[in-house]
Order: structure tokens, then C-alpha cells, then sequence
């Protein structure tokens, strides 16, 4: 059953994508959806030759162009983000891939790209802290900077392996 729930949602995250890439006149090739689906299902991130090979599966001729153009692509439509500390990729959950739908609005990706990622055991965590947002614009502002995007990698431990409680 839950694995029946998880398909569902990962379809309707998919289609979801499709939506937005179509309302901005963009294509969300089957091959783009078939990585952006490897990216969703993961439970950590993915980096580009993780990716090849998962691909390979199904496109046995695929290359690592094949997999940087796709994930050029979903990076520029904000359905992914790249985590730079791990050179890997995971799929936006704040943004229009899950959470809008879920809140009824069109998310503007605008916001400051917030990451946890443990040490221990890989996982990463999105999260969206307005606080953390209005301190980087303000001290952006206060050094005369104008950012064009922002995105923050905290390193430590998850809940799990921090042994807190749930």
C-alpha cells in the first residue's frame, strides 16, 4: 500500500513538473521526466553519473551529456537544486513540485534555496526559513550587494542519527 501511495505521488509530482514547464513554454521531454523521476524517488541526492547509470537501464546509449543537459534543464526550471557540497542533485520540495499544489499557489522560486544535509547518513533536507531569507537580503543590502540567488548548506545531523526523538 505504501508503495502503491508513494508511485501516485511521485506520478502527480511528475505531472505536476510537466504543468509548470509547459506553462512557461518549455518541454518536459520524456527523457527530462525520466530523470527528474530517478532524482524524486531517491531518498538522497544523486549525482550526474549516479544518475547515468540508473539511466542506462533504459537508454543503454545514454552519456554524460545526455545527463547534464537534462539536469541543466530541471535546474533552470527550479524543479531540481544542486547541492554543491555533494556535487549532487536533489528534487525541489518546496517549490511547484510539491508543496504549491499542496498550498493551492504558483510558487515564484525565489526563495533562498535552504539545505540540512547529514553527515551520517546522506539524507538532506529542504526547508524554506523566511528568517534565514530576510537576514542573507539584509546583509546582502548592507555590503551593497545585490544577490541574484542564494542557497545554504548546513552540515551536522539529522534528527535519526542525532538519536532525537521524532
Amino acid at each position: 500500500m505504501a508503495a502503491e501511495a508513494d508511485a501516485r505521488d511521485g506520478e502527480a509530482a511528475l505531472e505536476r513538473a510537466e504543468q509548470h514547464c509547459a506553462a512557461r513554454g518549455a518541454k518536459l521531454t520524456a527523457l527530462r521526466r525520466q530523470v527528474l523521476g530517478l532524482i524524486l524517488d531517491s531518498p538522497v541526492p544523486l549525482g550526474a553519473y549516479t544518475l547515468l547509470d540508473r539511466l542506462k537501464t533504459t537508454h543503454p546509449g545514454a552519456a554524460p551529456p545526455t545527463v547534464y543537459r537534462a539536469l541543466e534543464f530541471l535546474t533552470e526550471h527550479r524543479l531540481v537544486h544542486r547541492i554543491e557540497r555533494l556535487n549532487a542533485f536533489i528534487g525541489c520540495r518546496v517549490g511547484c513540485s510539491d508543496a504549491c499544489a499542496d498550498h493551492g499557489h504558483e510558487h515564484d522560486h525565489a526563495h533562498a534555496a535552504q539545505f540540512l544535509i547529514c553527515g551520517s547518513c546522506g539524507g538532506v533536507e529542504e526547508i524554506e526559513d523566511a528568517g534565514v531569507g530576510s537576514a542573507l537580503a539584509a546583509a546582502s543590502r548592507r555590503a551593497g550587494f545585490r544577490p541574484a540567488h542564494a542557497t545554504v548548506e548546513v552540515e551536522g545531523l539529522c534528527r535519526g542519527c542525532a538519536g532525537l526523538p521524532g
